[in-house]
């Protein structure tokens, strides 16, 4: 798939307005049947089965054994929940998106924005990609396990991720609508979930400056994710897709974009998603930008394995860099390696799948490993560079399989 513009199997607008009413007020309903939770009494709204998911508080994490035989894309009942707080469900049909500030033609306020409504975002020139979003800190578990270092935050092993498939108008276009002048030097898109509260300090709603520059290149705001409207967990009804970078940049809920003519901060660029740590500023490294390079084995984590026959080892690797060039895999704890064999597609801005056949040599023990590098000649390393909050693990993973 890769990108497309206006593709020949767009579902209508109407038949899109109808499948989004649907969604914005019988979510709800539909949790209250099925017993699962609903934004008024728990974070995330869909089904989590625990033969899909770990559930961490506000947020799920994917467990990567769902996705062998799943295809290319993540289907939307398995990618994973990254709620700062938690989810919220809109109205389309009341929906604004708000745009303002001294980037913009006549300096609208956010009291007197430019708007838009979900109708019209519709019926503007739509783009499709394939990409993935990754949590910044998708791997940090592993700082622990793995390094044995100390690091805060949210314990993700590696299933903060997942590619699908995103319809919907670039930002480029829906900022020149709006007003867009040569002034213009930060973006901030703002969700519509509830304010997040740390330590006692309200930092109000999650928001994120981007540079005009990343801004008109490749950003959409998205309304669909695999051909359907955006699921409640996922930022219905729209929500920003910023293909490569950290997850945070693709603001979930959006409801207001600040353009401003001078550079803009949040707490999500200052007091988080920067480095810290021995090895970095005081005041912390710059703020993060793209994901690294990752490999993951479409395995339980602890897998058991059957002796005395030949398995065929799957898993996927992504980098924020493009496309992946090739991965290695060793079955020995790395004291050797075998190129694994690409299969399928292998887009710049998803993952590759891989394979490999593997005849373990007797029961026990073993460390399975992927090394991937990407288009940029960058290889994973064998360990990850260390910071206090645990953010991209890029590292080997090493993965315990018993065979027995």
């Amino acid at each position: 798939m890769g990108i497309t513009e206006e593709g020949d199997c767009r579902p209508s607008r109407r038949t899109i307005l109808r499948m989004s009413a649907g969604l914005s007020l019988g979510s709800a309903v539909a949790a209250a049947a099925t017993g699962t939770a609903r934004a008024d009494d728990g974070p995330i709204v869909k089904p989590l089965p625990p033969a899909l998911f770990v559930v961490h508080g506000t947020n799920a994490e994917m467990r990567w054994e769902a996705m062998r035989g799943q295809g290319y894309l993540t289907p939307a009942d398995r990618f994973f929940v990254r709620n700062h707080t938690r989810t919220p469900l809109i109205d389309a049909r009341t929906w604004r998106l708000r745009l303002f500030g001294s980037g913009l033609r006549g300096s609208p306020t956010l009291d007197r924005p430019v708007t838009f409504s979900y109708e019209d975002l519709l019926g503007m020139p739509a783009r499709t990609i394939d990409a993935f979003i990754e949590c910044t800190g998708n791997g940090r578990s592993l700082y622990t396990t793995q390094q044995h270092q100390s690091v805060s935050g949210t314990p993700w092993r590696l299933g903060g991720v997942g590619v699908a498939r995103w319809r919907g108008v670039p930002l480029a276009h829906v900022l020149e609508r709006a007003g867009l002048t040569h002034r213009a030097v930060d973006v901030m898109p703002r969700g519509l979930d509830p304010d997040f509260v740390d330590g006692g300090r309200n930092l109000g709603r999650v928001r994120r400056p981007l540079p005009v520059a990343k801004a008109l290149d490749d950003v959409l705001l998205a309304y669909e994710m695999n051909g359907r409207p955006l699921p409640p967990d996922h930022g219905f009804p729209v929500r920003v897709v910023v293909p490569g970078w950290v997850g945070v940049a693709s603001i979930k809920w959006v409801g207001d974009i600040e353009v401003s003519g001078t550079p803009l901060s949040s707490p999500w660029n200052t007091t988080y998603y920067r480095m810290f740590g021995p090895d970095h500023p005081p005041e912390g490294g710059a703020p993060l930008t793209r994901q690294v390079l990752k490999s993951a084995f479409e395995l339980p984590w602890d897998a058991r394995l059957d002796s005395g026959r030949t398995h065929r080892l799957r898993g996927r690797s992504w980098s924020g860099e493009g496309a992946v060039r090739h991965v290695e895999i060793s079955t020995d704890g790395g004291r050797t390696w075998r190129r694994a064999t690409p299969y399928g597609r292998r887009d710049a801005l998803g993952w590759t799948r891989w394979e490999i056949v593997w005849r373990p040599p007797g029961p026990g023990s073993y460390e399975l490993r992927a090394r991937a590098t990407d288009r940029t000649g960058t290889a994973q390393p064998d360990v990850a560079p260390y910071n206090t909050l645990g953010y991209l693990f890029g590292a080997v993973v090493r993965h315990p399989v018993t065979v027995g």
